[in-house]
C-alpha cells in the first residue's frame, strides 16, 4: 500500500455524497453520539461492496442489467423515502424534534448502512478502484484487496466521525432557531431526493 492509494482514497472519502449528508444531518439533529453512530453505519455499509468486489460479485452487477437495475431502484426508493420522512419529521431524521424523540443508536447505524448497501454503484466502484493498487501478477491478490478495503473503511470512519462531531457542535448552536431547523430539514430532504433521482437515472 503506497501513499498514492492513501491520497486517492482520502479524496474519494471526502467527496460529499449520501453518507456525508446523512452523517451531517444526524449530527446536527441529535448530537455527537448519533453523528458518530451514523458515521459507523455508513462505514459498515461499505463492507458488502468491498467483499463483492473481491469475490467477483460486483462483476455480476456490472454485467447483469436486471440485477443492477433492481438494486439501483431499491436504493433510489430508499433515499426518496428518507427525504419524505425528513419532511414529515418522522423516522430516523426528525430534525427539530424533541430530544426525547431521538432515534436509537441502532436505528441510526442501520439507516447509514442501508444507504450504502443499496447503492450498486459502490460495488462497481470498488471493482474498478481496488485492482489499480494491486499487483495482479502476484500471489495474495485477494488478501491485498481486502487489506486496502479495510484501510478505505478506516479512513471513512475517521473522516465521517469528524463530520458527525462537527455537525453536532454546529447543531448545538443552531438548535434554538425554529426557522433554521425548518430550513435544514427542507434542505436535507431536497438533497436526499436529488441523490435518489440521480441514482435512479445512473448507468452502470
Amino acid at each position: 500500500m503506497g501513499l498514492e492509494f492513501l491520497i486517492t482514497a482520502l479524496v474519494v472519502v471526502l467527496i460529499p455524497g449520501t453518507g456525508v449528508l446523512y452523517t451531517l444531518a444526524t449530527g446536527l439533529a441529535f448530537g455527537q453520539r448519533h453523528g458518530i453512530a451514523a458515521a459507523f453505519g455508513c462505514t459498515l455499509g461499505i463492507l458488502p461492496a468491498i467483499l463483492a468486489s473481491v469475490l467477483g460479485l460486483a462483476a455480476l452487477l456490472h454485467t447483469s442489467a436486471l440485477l443492477f437495475q433492481a438494486l439501483k431502484y431499491a436504493g433510489a426508493a430508499y433515499l426518496l423515502y428518507l427525504a419524505w420522512q425528513t419532511l414529515r419529521e418522522t423516522g430516523p431524521l426528525r430534525l427539530g424534534a424533541a430530544a426525547g424523540a431521538a432515534p436509537g443508536l441502532a436505528a441510526v447505524v442501520r439507516t447509514g448502512a442501508l444507504i450504502n448497501v443499496l447503492n450498486p454503484k459502490l460495488s462497481v466502484f470498488f471493482l474498478a478502484f481496488l485492482p489499480q493498487f494491486v499487483d495482479t501478477g502476484r500471489a495474495g491478490m485477494t488478501l491485498e484487496m481486502l487489506r486496502l478495503g479495510g484501510v478505505f473503511m478506516a479512513l471513512t470512519l475517521v473522516v465521517f466521525t469528524g463530520y458527525g462531531i462537527f455537525a453536532a457542535a454546529v447543531g448545538a448552536r443552531l438548535s434554538r432557531s425554529a426557522w433554521l431547523l425548518a430550513f435544514m430539514r427542507r434542505t436535507v430532504a431536497v438533497a436526499f431526493a436529488g441523490f435518489g433521482l440521480r441514482l435512479a437515472l445512473a448507468d452502470r
